[in-house]
């Protein structure tokens, strides 16, 4: 039920993702930013100063950056411990109690902290847009496009990506910036991604659009 020991991999290069079947663009006028579950709890599995987490949080805090600075809504996603049981779900039946509620646990890597006028929202399943208002915040500020970037990307970065989709918002998922258990689930959730739901793109690639 715990979560794993992650050894180190080398994230995708932009020649090594996988052709999406949606032919989107991100645009800075139609964009939000979600950094998905960068939390101490679930961030523990890494070793915090090698691949695949340290340069993905340094694309992190570069695609943070430039979304502030064009006026990109920047949303995050934050699990709460101590949860009851019957709050919890089925996600206890796979993965046990989840997070305590201490600062070790449920605290957002301080290298990606917040700033004023984010949104954090809290997360109940895998999905970001399960029990939350982040579509209706999207909605609000006119935005139809969504770019995931966090952890894990075949979990709860990818649920995200289907569910946009399923809601008619374009999804990207920035995939240097997402870490997974290992670079096979990293892969298939980009596979996934492109295939049915979403466009895998690199930071690189993001801030040359976003430019």
């Amino acid at each position: 039920m715990a979560l794993p020991k992650i050894a180190e991999y080398s994230l995708p290069l932009a020649s090594e993702l996988p052709a999406p079947r949606g032919a989107w663009q991100p645009r800075s006028e139609r964009l939000a930013l979600l950094v998905h579950d960068m939390q101490a709890y679930f961030l523990a599995a890494f070793a915090a100063d090698a691949a695949p987490l340290a340069p993905a949080v340094a694309n992190i805090a570069r695609l943070l950056q430039r979304c502030r600075a064009r006026g990109i809504p920047v949303f995050y996603t934050a699990q709460r411990g101590d949860q009851d049981r019957r709050d919890r779900g089925l996600q206890a039946d796979l993965w046990g109690p989840g997070m305590r509620a201490t600062p070790e646990h449920e605290t957002i890597l301080a290298a990606l902290a917040p700033a004023a006028g984010d949104h954090v929202l809290v997360k109940h399943r895998y999905s970001a847009f399960q029990r939350s208002n982040l579509e209706t915040l999207m909605r609000a500020r006119g935005r139809d496009q969504l770019l995931v970037t966090g952890v894990y990307a075949h979990i709860g970065c990818a649920a995200t990506v289907s569910e946009a989709f399923q809601r008619d918002i374009e999804a990207f998922i920035a995939a240097d910036a997402v870490a997974d258990f290992s670079r096979a689930d990293h892969d298939m959730a980009m596979q996934l991604i492109a295939r049915t739901c979403g466009v895998p793109l690199t930071t690189d690639q993001l801030l040359e659009t976003l430019a």
